[in-house]
Formats: structure tokens, C-alpha cells, sequence
């Protein structure tokens, strides 16, 4: 996100933050998961149903201290080359395909799993929403990931699934823990030490800003390998109950 959006999605928060109510309640997002793939084969993106399962369970250890929980509620297939080797963010094949599967309420997930093969998707991991755009465009609302990153796929070193924690780490109103650098208000988490640039493999001990800490290489929302990653923060967890109840209206 950059610098001038940053701004004006953090000023609407600020403007329409809904406070916590009086008794913590967990909450449990209905998900539907979109299979996009270019053949029949699980090769070729049509993974099968443990490994959503899996994933869908990965996903909730890994939200297990954010009160928020997650139930698969419906599976699509569909075969379509293009689309699983050109979806990527703002193409035409993006648009046209979440236009046609997007399915429930502003605080349903929907998760595409597609190729990255070409385009301004390609070599992508995931990408996904902010809480924030929702009202401009209900229909763009989602997370797309690389069908390989879900646990026990062929992506070397992010194949636990961590990629779709992350991205629904943004769903859910989290930025980067390396947005704005070492400068303030970096990523608007003040238990998140600030940190210069993504992190990648598992670093120990890395330290890109004077003070502050080291890097947050095990925090979700860096870019190390999925073994590396461990944990959201107490800031975080409140970020992101904040943001969901704010603009995805659940009661968190």
C-alpha cells in the first residue's frame, strides 16, 4: 500500500473506529474457498479436499488468540487456464473471476487459490483486501494465494500455509511489519519492532532499525519462510478485532 493510501485508510479508521464491546466474544467467519485450476490434476491446481481442510485448520491454530475462528462452508472448482495462469492484482481475469464466485456478506473470506503464472501475478505467493476497501467495491473482497503454499505443497520453504495466514492477515487490517521502514508510524503496531525491509529465510538476530528491537522474523506478517513464522502480537490481535469489527461489522 502506498504511502498516500496508507494515510487516508488509517484517517477513515480513526474517523469510524468501533469500540470493543463490554464482554470479549469469539466470533466464526464463514469461508468459501474458490478452486481455480488449469486441469484436473492436483498438479495442475485442483487440490484436493484434505489439504483445504488442512489448510483451514492450520489457519485457525494459527488465529487461535484473536478470538476470531474460521468454517469452511463451501468449495467451487472450476478449470480455466487463463485465469489460473493470469489472475493478478487489477487484471481483467481477477475482476471477472471474483465477479462471478464471490460468495456471502462483507465478513465472509473468500479464498481463490490460483497459478501465478503470468502477468502482475506472476511469482506471486498471495495478495489480498484491506477491511478498508470493502465499501468501494464489495466484489474485489478476498485473499488469493499460490495453490502450492497450502500444507503439503510443492512451493519449497512456504508449504505450511503460513502464506494464507499472512494475506488473511491484511483481510483482516494488518500491514506489513516492515511498512514505512524504520520511520514512524511504521505499521501503526506499537509492539511490532520497527523493521527496514522484508525479512527472508529465518535471519536470527537481525536488527534494520536503530532501536526498537530485532527484526520481527517470526511475526506473520513479515515475509520469512513459513517455519519461521510463529505469532501475531497483543497489538496486532487488537488491530485487526478493531478493524473487523469497524468495517466487516462483526462483534469481536
Amino acid at each position: 500500500m502506498d504511502s498516500e493510501m496508507f494515510r487516508a485508510a488509517e484517517s477513515d479508521f480513526e474517523d469510524k473506529m468501533i469500540p470493543p464491546p463490554s464482554a470479549g466474544k469469539d466470533v466464526v467467519i464463514h469461508v468459501y474457498w474458490h478452486v481455480v485450476s488449469k486441469d484436473s490434476t492436483a498438479f495442475g491446481g485442483n487440490i484436493p479436499n484434505w489439504q483445504i481442510n488442512k489448510q483451514i485448520n492450520g489457519l485457525n491454530r494459527d488465529f487461535a488468540d484473536t478470538s476470531i475462528q474460521f468454517k469452511l462452508i463451501r468449495v467451487s472448482r472450476t478449470i480455466n487456464e487463463d485465469w489460473f495462469n493470469n489472475v493478478g492484482p487489477n487484471t481483467h481475469q481477477q475482476m471477472v473471476m471474483k465477479n462471478n464466485y464471490r460468495r456471502g456478506s462483507r465478513s465472509s473470506l473468500n479464498i481463490y487459490s490460483v497459478g501465478f503464472k503470468a502477468g502482475s501475478g506472476a511469482g506471486l505467493m498471495g495478495y489480498a483486501t484491506y477491511p478498508y476497501w470493502y465499501g468501494g467495491n464489495p466484489k474485489d473482497d478476498g485473499v488469493v494465494i499460490l495453490f502450492s503454499t497450502i500444507p503439503g505443497g510443492s512451493s519449497e520453504n512456504y508449504n505450511l500455509g503460513k502464506t494464507l495466514t499472512h494475506e488473511v492477515g491484511h483481510w483482516a487490517g494488518l500491514f506489513h511489519t516492515f511498512q514505512n521502514g524504520c520511520s514512524s508510524p511504521g505499521d501503526l503496531v506499537s509492539d511490532t519492532p520497527p523493521e527496514a525491509s522484508p525479512a527472508y529465510g529465518c535471519p536470527a538476530s537481525r536488527d534494520s532499525c536503530m532501536g526498537g528491537g530485532l527484526d520481527p522474523i517470526h511475526n506473520f506478517m513479515d515475509f520469512t519462510e513459513d517455519g519461521c513464522m510463529q505469532s501475531f502480537t497483543v497489538g496486532q490481535v487488537k488491530r485487526m478485532q478493531a478493524q473487523m469489527r469497524t468495517y466487516r461489522r462483526v462483534d469481536v
